[in-house]
């Protein structure tokens, strides 16, 4: 017997019935040898780390674009906050940690430059739109390792697809990373809304902080308890009515305030511009883009689609890089 069908099996005697149980994975897209050490979710949870797309989450926007400072949230920060909240609950609740660490770390690979603005501009240039859970899944299933993709699981697919509040994963460690995606940013993004004087703690209205606590550790600690305790032994992710209204009120509060907030937000319009450019350019000079997305044109890709992926793909610093080298004249030296 391997290591792995040992840990399939102890999977058996410690989770709880309603977790994913490694050894009952609807499988990849491609079959495979099994791994002799790593159960699959495991197996697709490192692959994905190792992964390029998601090395580049390291310098791609959370909320504030180009902030001076090194405490504020990337979107790798982010992702790294959301795996930490879902293995916390997961772990609570015995279901598969490693599925649910596997669904958080890919989550957000096909998030633009630039944040959600990275992801409005080209959801109106791409044809048939563009949206970054959808995204994430092409980069896992097609985009990376050069067009060969990584080959995930099933579950692991569905729970990355699946992650925003209009779906429903179908596995619980799935549902997890959804509420954990939630729990992450309403609370960092507070974090570091505070630290760039945006907002203060007392600006929160009082109802919210009354029942999920007047502090980001406070809150962090009631949503993820709150969780545990309503979903114990059940078939199901809860939270209690009044905590849920909560949260989903201080999500609201915190577009209203802070992601719509010309602040925060003055400097999207160049972004956005500045990513649109970058699309007119690529799409009457396709020959610019890396070979992996001209082959993809040649064996029959639409243009805007390939053009999509590469600056989809790219980090901020890139795309402002690429953005200058194409239109900024540099200054002549002899």
């Amino acid at each position: 017997m391997t290591i792995r069908e040992e840990m399939e099996q102890r999977e058996h005697q410690i989770l709880s019935p309603y977790a994913s149980f490694s050894d009952r994975s609807a499988g990849r897209q491609r079959d495979e040898e099994p791994c002799d050490i790593r159960p699959v979710y495991q197996r697709d949870r490192d692959r994905i780390l190792h992964s390029r797309a998601f090395r580049r989450l390291k310098n791609k926007t959370q909320v504030f674009l180009t902030p001076k400072g090194d405490h504020y949230r990337t979107r790798m920060s982010h992702t790294l906050e959301v795996s930490q909240n879902a293995r916390t609950i997961a772990k609570a609740l015995r279901l598969n940690e490693d599925l649910a660490e596997a669904i958080a770390l890919g989550h957000d690979l096909g998030h633009t430059p630039f944040g959600h603005a990275g992801e409005f501009m080209l959801n109106s240039l791409c044809e048939g739109g563009f949206r970054h859970n959808e995204q994430s899944v092409r980069i896992v299933e097609k985009l990376e390792k050069h067009g060969k993709g990584l080959n995930l699981t099933k579950e692991v697919r569905d729970g990355i697809l699946n992650h925003q509040m209009s779906s429903m994963p179908s596995t619980l460690e799935g549902r997890i990373v959804r509420l954990s995606d939630k729990i992450a940013y309403i609370n960092h993004d507070v974090d570091d809304a505070i630290r760039a004087k945006i907002l203060c703690e007392e600006d929160i209205p009082v109802q919210y902080r009354e029942i999920l606590g007047v502090n980001v550790r406070m809150r962090l600690n009631t949503l993820i308890h709150n969780i545990v305790t309503n979903s114990m032994g059940k078939n199901d992710i809860l939270m209690s009515q009044e905590v849920g209204e909560a949260m989903q009120g201080l999500r609201q509060y915190m577009f209203k305030n802070l992601y719509h907030n010309p602040k925060a937000k003055r400097e999207e319009t160049k972004a956005e511009e500045l990513l649109e450019r970058l699309f007119e350019y690529y799409t009457k000079r396709p020959e610019k883009m890396p070979e992996q997305f001209t082959d993809m044109i040649r064996k029959g890709e639409r243009l805007d689609r390939a053009v999509c992926d590469y600056i989809a793909g790219m980090t901020d610093q890139y795309a402002i890089a690429k953005f200058s080298e194409y239109y900024v004249p540099v200054q002549w030296q002899v």
